[in-house]
């Protein structure tokens, strides 16, 4: 008989009653002893882990704690290492250290030079003595009094780039410029061109003859000057000294005009040592410095006769370069105690300008608005791609916590002022750009003058940072110009740069400043360098000297500046003539 299965195998949850146990006390105690171990294991894990919790709180905090600490840390040493880097790098600019002078420079750089020639020797073939050429129909015309303004304008270009026949044969002629003029010519320009390309030129030869007509012409300036408030009219007659306004303007002088006289007039002072013509030009400061609102920001139109600003804001036309010149004539003042008041006013505009920056859509390009009234007007114009130059120069010249954020400025404005050329056909950019949210940009005045602020501000940047992209983008703007713009009899500007249709003109400007500051963008940083020259809005280079004032400000001055002297020599002890 086979023995059947035990009982407990027929009834399994015998093992679940008390009475089971009961009746047998080895297995109730194995069971309370595994009950026991049991507890003692999931009590011990619950233990660790609260424990564990507790001290990856107490991590956590002090994680935190040092976060902030690092962080605070770091921002104090972000300001220290960026003060330490720009110094470094003006340091390495200063001393040339950075720049390797290759062939493919020097073969741009000559390049640059024989464009230079071309635009020369068609200007002196049919248009010597008149303010402009116009090259098609070869044949010169005077919009500047008849001053001779490209020769006096090319007479720094033709220097700096060793063209000494032609410097020789200009200079030949300047000795009888008679600056008699029965018209009525524009302060502004005068001063700019006239002024300024003859000073320069006298800092750079040694020339007396320089300095005599720039004397000369400043004397038949001055009458502008004679106003209630001493803020200039914006014309005057040369010949009789009555100046005036023009009436589209209500009345009042512009502000770039009135703003733009500094750096020349406080240089002939220098010069001469007759303090006449800073003062004149300082006093405009002085009344400005009356009602300069919070945001540096100042209306483009200035009444002589009560100060009053009025009309929009501006750092494209009529505005520009008054903001410029506040920058330029803190550096030209070797930044002392006397001028400091132009750096303070600079950075107010600075903070103002943050106020009119804007982004496109969809390609984010920073944009310089304009602003009537309370509202903000989404255009720019090409002349106000001056900034990105003068903000790289504003963050180089003076190392604090603002210059990051200028630089960063600086360097997004540059990339949409390229941009006004890359976009159009003829990839020369036009007067001004329109913006349109999802649209980006699109040329409004479809002119192109042969304007230089684009390349202006590339020389800055390439100075201050030392990136090469800055070269390839004036570089490919060249050959723009080349493409477009050059004919049989020099260079002439484009009525459409889309359709690529001509005009008749070659600006003065195309001369000294275009064409110059694109060979300095392939020259050594040592020659015309930045911490001894300041450039006038035409891109005439004037030396730093020490400001015309009193001992104790000339002494202030020779200390900041290392004591230089001013020096003809415009190359640095390992460069030549290239």
């Amino acid at each position: 008989m086979v023995r059947s299965r035990s009982s407990s195998s027929k009834y399994p949850w015998q093992y679940l009653t008390v009475s089971y146990y009961f009746k047998r006390p080895q297995r109730l105690a194995f069971i309370c002893v595994l009950l026991f171990c049991g507890t003692f294991v999931v009590w011990d894990r619950l233990t660790i882990n609260r424990e564990y919790e507790a001290e990856i709180t107490r991590l956590i905090e002090e994680k935190i704690i040092l976060q902030n600490q690092l962080e605070e840390l770091s921002k104090n040493l972000g300001d220290i290492g960026q003060k330490i880097h720009i110094q470094q790098k003006l340091k390495e600019i200063h001393l040339g250290n950075w720049f390797h002078d290759d062939p493919l420079n020097v073969e741009r750089r000559n390049t640059i030079k024989e464009a230079m020639l071309h635009a020369w020797t068609s200007y002196e073939k049919y248009a010597w003595g008149f303010d402009e050429l116009q090259p098609q129909s070869r044949r010169g015309v005077n919009n500047f009094g008849g001053l001779g303004a490209t020769i006096i304008d090319s007479l720094d270009t033709l220097y700096i780039m060793g063209l000494n026949e032609q410097f020789q044969k200009a200079k030949s002629w300047i000795t009888s410029l008679d600056f008699n003029k029965g018209v009525d010519t524009s302060v502004f320009e005068t001063t700019i061109r006239v002024l300024g390309g003859l000073l320069s030129a006298y800092d750079l030869s040694g020339e007396n003859i320089f300095l005599e007509k720039a004397k000369q012409i400043a004397d038949r300036l001055l009458p502008a000057f004679n106003t209630p408030t001493g803020i200039p009219h914006s014309f005057i007659n040369l010949a009789h000294g009555h100046s005036n306004n023009p009436g589209w303007t209500g009345g009042s002088s512009v502000l770039a005009d009135i703003g733009t006289t500094q750096v020349e007039f406080i240089a002939l002072s220098q010069r001469t040592g007759n303090v006449i013509y800073q003062e004149k030009v300082e006093n405009v400061i002085n009344q400005i410095r009356q009602i300069f609102p919070n945001d540096g920001l100042v209306p483009i139109y200035v009444n002589p006769y009560t100060r009053r600003a009025s009309s929009k804001i501006a750092f494209g036309a009529m505005g520009d370069s008054f903001y410029e010149y506040l920058l330029k004539v803190w550096i030209q003042g070797n930044k002392t105690e006397a001028v400091k008041h132009y750096r303070e006013m600079w950075e107010q505009s600075m903070e103002g300008l943050k106020s009119l920056i804007k982004k496109s859509t969809p390609s984010s390009f920073t944009y310089i608005a304009e602003r009537s009234g309370g509202s903000l007007i989404d255009k720019m114009d090409e002349l106000a791609c001056f900034a990105p130059g003068m903000l790289a120069l504003g963050a180089y010249s003076n190392v604090s916590d603002k210059s990051a954020e200028y630089m960063q400025l600086a360097e997004e404005l540059a990339w949409t002022c390229y941009n006004f050329y890359q976009s159009t056909p003829t990839k020369l950019a036009g007067e001004n750009y329109y913006f349109q949210q999802g649209r980006d940009m699109s040329v409004g005045t479809s002119w192109n003058i042969q304007r230089p602020e684009t390349v202006e501000s590339l020389v800055y940047l390439f100075r201050t940072t030392g990136n090469e992209t800055y070269r390839e983008w004036g570089w490919q703007i060249f050959k723009a110009f080349e493409a477009q713009s050059r004919v049989e009899s020099g260079y002439v500007g484009l009525r459409d740069v889309n359709s690529g249709a001509k005009d008749d003109m070659m600006q003065s400007f195309f001369l000294s400043e275009t064409l110059k500051y694109l060979y300095l963008l392939f020259s050594p940083p040592s020659t015309i360098p930045l911490d001894q020259w300041v450039f006038n809005t035409e891109a005439h280079p004037v030396k730093i000297m020490p400001r015309y004032g009193s001992k104790h400000e000339e002494k202030d001055s020779k200390r900041t500046s290392g004591g230089n002297e001013m020096t003809t020599n415009i190359f640095g002890r390992k460069e030549g003539r290239p």
